[in-house]
């Protein structure tokens, strides 16, 4: 569902190419919150274009690419979108991160290792942060206030994920896995 909802909200925008979509996708980095396949793009295009919901007005030739099918958002289009967005606003699921499980039972795992893997997570979760912050930063002029919300929360998200994870590693490095009673250093 995300993939439609993507398209047909970018379709709102303006017309565009599939591979256009692809590219505005990527420069807003909505392939950071979503998963983003060429193939299954192009497949929900054909669908929605099927089912009435996007329509082509124009085909661009050109003798050394394939044709080009610019699309545009159709009345039913824009009613399934706006259905989507409330439908997707009012659910609200639990977070499963993929971390929970192994790390609830990580104390039986040899703490070195376990420590290596986390320094690597916090450096990439580090590099998660400034480029969250940077792309919110350079689109506050390009795109609507509710990507920006989209683009901060992201950035957000991606420091609550560093701290937490400083936090686990610290107490992998002080051998602290299995200690119980104590509360964790939530101040750090």
């Amino acid at each position: 569902m995300s993939i439609k909802l993507a398209v047909l909200g970018l379709l709102l925008e303006r017309n565009m190419h599939p591979y256009e979509i692809t590219l505005v996708m990527k420069d807003r980095r909505m392939d950071q919150i979503m998963k983003l396949q060429m193939g299954s793009l192009y497949y929900a295009v054909d669908k929605m274009s099927q089912d009435g919901l996007i329509e082509a007005v124009e085909v661009i030739s050109s003798k050394d690419r394939p044709d080009k099918t610019i699309y545009s958002i159709t009345d039913k289009g824009k009613n399934i979108f706006e259905q989507l967005i409330l439908q997707q606003i009012k659910k609200n699921e639990p977070v499963f991160h993929p971390l929970y499980i192994p790390l609830a039972l990580s104390r039986y795992v040899d703490q070195g290792k376990l420590a290596e893997l986390l320094n690597e997570r916090v450096l990439k979760a580090e590099h998660d942060v400034n480029l969250a912050y940077q792309i919110y930063e350079e689109h506050i002029p390009l795109v609507p206030r509710s990507v920006l919300h989209v683009m901060y929360g992201r950035y957000e998200h991606c420091l609550t994920e560093l701290k937490w994870l400083k936090r686990l590693y610290a107490d992998v490095l002080a051998n602290k896995l299995s200690d119980t009673g104590t509360p964790l250093d939530t101040e750090a």
